[in-house]
């Protein structure tokens, strides 16, 4: 097994299997996997400071198979930060990696690590969500644009009680709607805002939206995952790759690019390539950053304007 060596700072981080094909069929290896997490850290670390992460790992590369390591590993050096969360089954406690420098990060890639999924919570008070989520996920044949045209609706409902939204790519077919509070705010609020919201916009359109977890009737629905909030549930970090066929990144967006989606008449494609996530970075900085420094409180719950939209 060829091993190398990177001083990063204070730290040594041992990378192997540079040549590695964790991407077969682009031919995209973990020294690539490795070079992208290193330039993307300064946008990235932020987004995973002081928060409990998951990883799912892909040892094999993505044809290959893959699982979720919640347990920062036993061998891990030293200097990697760990924090011991309760476990959702009432049965001791789980220790996640806490991945606040580049070189954590890069020891994480290096265990083929893809996906980092990260809670909405920090370590500090893991009762206490920094943002509310909402997962827009089409089910086909509705798509990137579907999710577009709701994600510009919720906005609209959002504006009208004065709360902004950003949104990222999910990395695949769909985005996600972050609405930063960091503010004292529970998981039993932003659960039951975020229900709320899904089950009012299923009521205006019942025929697109869909707010119930039941598989079989997502067809041609987005479906609004609003379960995302809550103290025992992971989303994947803005820039995480995806473990899909292609490497792809979840891909933070301006907010007008969103409303171009939602314009658009033929299926929509957003470059979401490593290659363009280092791209937007150097020239828009981080446009997720909003979802760090923004405050904002939730009302008790969103206003129901389903008959405004039939009048």
């Amino acid at each position: 097994m060829s091993k190398t060596i990177v001083t990063i700072g204070q730290r040594q981080v041992k990378l192997s299997n540079l040549d590695k094909l964790l991407y077969p069929g682009k031919g995209f290896t973990k020294g690539d996997v490795l070079d992208y997490y290193g330039r993307i850290s300064g946008a990235m670390l932020p987004h995973l400071k002081d928060r409990p992460v998951s990883m799912k790992r892909f040892p094999d590369g993505v044809e290959s198979g893959a699982f979720f390591n919640k347990n920062c590993p036993d061998f891990r050096p030293p200097w990697i930060e760990t924090r011991k969360v309760d476990s959702a089954n009432d049965r001791g406690y789980v220790r996640y990696c806490v991945i606040n420098e580049t070189a954590s990060l890069l020891w994480v890639a290096n265990l083929a690590a893809l996906e980092l999924h990260a809670y909405q919570h920090t370590v500090h008070d893991t009762s206490l969500p920094t943002a509310m989520v909402l997962d827009l996920d089409p089910g086909p044949p509705a798509d990137l644009r579907h999710c577009a045209r709701l994600a510009v609706r919720i906005a609209e409902i959002l504006n009208g009680v004065n709360l902004r939204c950003l949104a990222k790519t999910s990395g695949g077919k769909g985005l996600h709607l972050y609405v930063p509070l960091n503010t004292p705010t529970t998981y039993t609020q932003t659960k039951n805002f975020a229900r709320a919201l899904a089950q009012q916009l299923e009521k205006e359109t019942p025929n697109e939206v869909l707010s119930a977890m039941t598989r079989n009737k997502r067809e041609g629905k987005v479906f609004v995952d609003w379960s995302q909030n809550d103290e025992h549930k992971t989303t994947v970090c803005a820039y995480s790759l995806r473990g899909h066929t292609e490497p792809t990144v979840s891909l933070p967006l301006q907010w007008e690019e969103v409303e171009i989606l939602a314009r658009r008449r033929k299926v929509p494609t957003v470059d979401m390539s490593p290659k363009e996530a280092l791209k937007r970075v150097d020239e828009m900085g981080d446009v997720f950053a909003g979802a760090l420094t923004t405050k904002q409180m939730l009302p008790p719950l969103p206003p129901d304007q389903s008959s405004q939209s039939s009048a």
